[in-house]
């Protein structure tokens, strides 16, 4: 039998993961160990279904002067309305303009702004076409996002991966140690990921295919204390 308090580690690279958020919890009784302490990492990741996306479009316009670049822009910011309006889901964010001269001698100025909000998949390459013809409009990413219901199932089902996994590793220590008891003490839980924006190509003769873009993903990380006897 081992000594009493030696610790056992995952491999290198299971550890040092990203977290965002933890919480800590251990099964009942005596969180002491009388026979050899077992300390393990573990992920597990996966992606969810989804049915939307929150589309991020930028928008700008130049011209000789500020007060023209403004007007341009308010110009090409209705004319995108018009367009993205009926194709997107609920109502679109538009931020206050800014400017930006350039150039030496004969100044240029640059107004921009952006435009985002939510389409459906059924809308997804509808909205790319017809946005992605305006002038001054540049596709900056389209991210999925969750279905309903899709993210709590995924976090449950990596949950139970994680704590699966967790357990096979533990009960193979034990056996090569020659122990024949697995007990868990402490778990300390961390998840990470969410939906990720996609950047977009330079709009293309072919349509877009919202199958074939990225899903959200989500990943779970533990840190597992096992008491081996």
């Amino acid at each position: 039998m081992a000594p009493r308090g030696v610790a056992f580690g995952l491999a290198a690279a299971a550890l040092c993961l990203p977290i965002t958020a933890g919480v800590a919890a251990a099964e009942p009784g005596s969180s002491r160990c009388g026979g050899t302490l077992l300390q393990l990492q573990v992920q597990s990741q996966g992606s969810s279904g989804f049915d939307r996306f929150r589309f991020n479009l930028g928008l700008e316009a130049e011209s000789t002067s500020n007060a023209e670049a403004l007007k341009l822009l308010n110009q090409r910011l209705s004319q995108l309305r018009t367009v993205v309006t009926p194709l997107a889901t609920g109502p679109l964010m538009v931020p206050a303009p800014s400017s930006t001269s350039y150039g030496s001698g004969r100044l240029r100025y640059r107004a921009s702004t952006s435009v985002s909000g939510v389409v459906s998949k059924a809308n997804y390459d509808p909205l790319i076409q017809a946005a992605g013809r305006q002038p001054g409009v540049s596709l900056q990413g389209f991210t999925a996002l969750p279905a309903s219901g899709s993210e709590a199932q995924l976090q449950t089902k990596l949950l139970r991966e994680a704590l699966a996994d967790g357990r096979r590793q533990a009960e193979a220590t034990a056996s090569a140690l020659g122990l024949r008891t697995v007990r868990l003490l402490r778990i300390d839980q961390r998840s990470g990921g969410g939906p990720r924006p996609m950047p977009m190509p330079m709009l293309a003769a072919r349509s877009f295919n919202p199958h074939e873009a990225p899903p959200p993903e989500r990943s779970v990380s533990l840190g597992l204390d096992y008491c081996l006897f």
